[in-house]
């Protein structure tokens, strides 16, 4: 599997609430950044992607771009608590499988959302 099936499998899974595919990209040391929260290691990132997915409605990937070990995906980000937002997530991956994810987005609107 190619760095970018494995990134493309990453949002699948998300999106169809597969947890156990989307833990197979994961590393075990997976390291996140986001503008909602951290995680260190694939249990606590999973368990992150699991809460956000309590409020995901879509994903809609608008452009991918690989380089060596790294994925830049943009996409749209829709939530039942929010309006669409415009991400940009940067993977890394060794191995096959994702080490490092940052994510960047406006998350105002989510927060609110949340009651945050």
């Amino acid at each position: 599997m190619t760095n970018e099936n494995a990134a493309a499998t990453y949002f699948k899974a998300w999106q169809t609430r597969d947890f156990g595919q989307l833990r197979a990209v994961l590393a075990d040391d997976v390291d996140f950044l986001g503008p909602l929260g951290t995680a260190r290691g694939a249990d606590e990132c999973l368990a992150g992607l699991k809460g956000m997915a309590q409020i995901l409605t879509s994903v809609e990937i608008l452009k991918v771009f690989a380089d060596g070990d790294d994925v830049l995906t943009w996409f749209d980000l829709s939530t039942s608590v929010a309006p669409t937002v415009p991400c940009a997530n940067w993977m890394r991956f060794r191995d096959g499988k994702i080490v490092r994810i940052r994510v960047a987005f406006d998350a105002r609107g989510i927060a609110a959302g949340l009651g945050s």
